[in-house]
């Protein structure tokens, strides 16, 4: 007998080059950009990405911060490495040794210091403010360039507020402004505005270039619809132990659940401290392949920081040793966020940044 302890965490790189693949065709007009930033939301961008650039020919990418890119310049070697925070003091040597990174400057102050350290004659993106009001230039900003530093800039770019809700007026609404802006200051140079999410809007807001992440990673990022993506994302863990509940017995920390009748446990290997979110206490989801069926169990207690604990009652045939199912295709990261009251985006990014997972890559 086979005994784990720890959870595991499975990537299917396959589905993610069939989702860029998938997302390319739907902007066929646009130039496709991975983003592949906070490790690929931590699903391992030193795999991700150099399998992007070899099997779908990707050039174009983006990650958040400087120390990223250079990460990854030796695995792509005809890239270009777009840096979404742009220029400061903290990532000016990744730029001087690493040509291929283009910052995306965000104020006229980044601006300013990006002219007065930049190693080269490269060219950055600049970020204009549409509507999200984060970070970009904004109107008033814009008309204080002068001709020559408008003509520094090889891509103009902002970033869709509400692209997830197909109907939103602020689709609209920014669209309008980006255009507006582009064809006043930047006419001669390309423009992207949207992410994954945007992609599924409709040319106009696919632009020059889009933006592909979370989609690409399996994450619907138009819910109005049914996914088109497949999923990436596995998550399993063992159970460490069964036992009986008593009527009347508490489960957890602060004792949150207590039986109202006979019932069944299972302690499986697997908490917060894994990146699973307690908001699920008393009532996530967990899978049983047990008996040759796919079974439910219940979150029962508080999640704690390597367990969660489970009411297996009804779930036949279930042993020590076994695995549960936390994530998979049939409980996607969307619906665990529904559940908890977050969003796939940050469980992902968390799950995939924990170093004690057991982590498989799956290719075929």
């Amino acid at each position: 007998m086979s005994i784990l302890t720890r959870p595991i965490l499975e990537i299917n790189l396959k589905n993610i080059l069939d989702n860029y693949n998938l997302l390319k065709s739907v902007a066929a007009h646009s130039i496709p950009a991975a983003v592949v930033k906070d490790d690929s939301y931590g699903l391992g961008a030193a795999v991700v990405a150099p399998m992007l650039y070899e099997k779908a020919g990707c050039r174009n990418f983006f990650v958040a911060h400087a120390v990223e890119g250079e990460r990854l310049v030796d695995r792509l070697p005809q890239a270009k490495i777009f840096v979404l925070q742009g220029f400061g003091e903290d990532s000016k040597e990744h730029f001087e040794r690493c040509k291929q990174m283009i910052p995306v400057i965000s104020s006229p102050e980044m601006f300013e210091y990006w002219k007065s350290f930049r190693p080269d004659n490269r060219k950055p993106a600049i970020q204009i403010e549409t509507g999200l009001n984060r970070l970009g230039f904004r109107e008033r900003d814009l008309a204080k360039l002068s001709d020559e530093d408008l003509k520094e800039f090889q891509l103009v770019m902002s970033h869709l507020a509400c692209g997830d809700e197909k109907e939103h007026f602020m689709n609209h609404h920014q669209l309008e402004n980006f255009d507006a802006l582009k064809n006043l200051y930047f006419p001669d140079i390309p423009g992207s505005l949207s992410a994954s999410d945007g992609v599924f809007l409709g040319e106009h807001f696919q632009c020059d270039m889009v933006r592909l992440g979370a989609a690409m990673y399996g994450i619907n990022t138009a819910p109005y619809r049914k996914n088109q993506m497949k999923n990436v994302v596995k998550i399993k863990a063992p159970v460490l132990e069964i036992a009986d509940l008593p009527k009347g017995e508490f489960v957890g920390y602060s004792a949150t659940y207590r039986a109202s009748s006979d019932r069944k446990i299972a302690i499986i290997s697997i908490g917060y401290g894994d990146g699973i979110p307690r908001s699920l206490s008393n009532i996530g989801k967990v899978y049983f392949q047990a008996r040759g069926k796919l079974q439910e169990g219940r979150v029962i207690g508080r999640m704690s920081m390597d367990n969660m604990i489970c009411d297996v009652t009804n779930v036949d045939g279930l042993e020590a040793g076994d695995m549960a199912f936390i994530a998979d295709d049939f409980y996607t990261l969307d619906d665990m966020g529904r559940d908890a009251g977050t969003i796939s985006y940050e469980i992902m990014s968390r799950v995939g940044k924990n170093t004690r997972y057991i982590r498989k890559y799956i290719e075929d």
